[in-house]
């Protein structure tokens, strides 16, 4: 795996891509210099733990003919303040299923990336403790389950 990262200004703000040569941007903080021309990279992090929970989670569903109508993932983290490097300490993954979804079944696919495949996850359970809830929208209907 490769990725490669371009400075875009005098500053702090850079385009990184990968294999697929989509662009991301990259910036820090105004605080620092930055511009807000792009996520902090610790924002990265966190979103590459919930893309990576999510694709697991639609092949799991996908493979036991379950609809997915919408799916959206909420990342909420903590990191140790006062110490450099500043690491994740607590994160929590909310995953909002929605669709004619069996509630069994999405808690089943959650758990097995959140505690098997997530490759991320993995890597932050390392530093941090990472607890994952579900919730499934069917129309008016809602379901919730907490994970650890």
């Amino acid at each position: 795996m490769e990725v490669n990262l371009t400075r875009v200004d005098e500053d702090f703000h850079f385009t990184g891509a990968g294999a697929s040569g989509v662009e991301v941007h990259i910036d820090g903080s105004p605080e620092i210099g930055g511009h807000n021309a792009g996520a902090r990279p610790m924002e990265l992090l966190l979103m590459g733990l919930g893309g990576c929970s999510a694709i697991d989670i639609i092949q799991i569903l996908k493979k036991q003919r379950q609809q997915i109508d919408s799916f959206h993932i909420k990342v909420t983290a903590e990191r140790v303040p006062g110490e450099v490097p500043s690491l994740f300490k607590q994160i929590h993954v909310h995953f909002t299923v929605g669709g004619p979804l069996e509630e069994e079944k999405v808690g089943k696919a959650v758990n097995l990336s959140m505690d098997k495949y997530c490759s991320v996850a993995a890597i932050l359970y390392k530093t941090a403790t990472i607890t994952h809830s579900f919730e499934v929208a069917a129309g008016k209907q809602k379901a919730s389950s907490e994970g650890v």
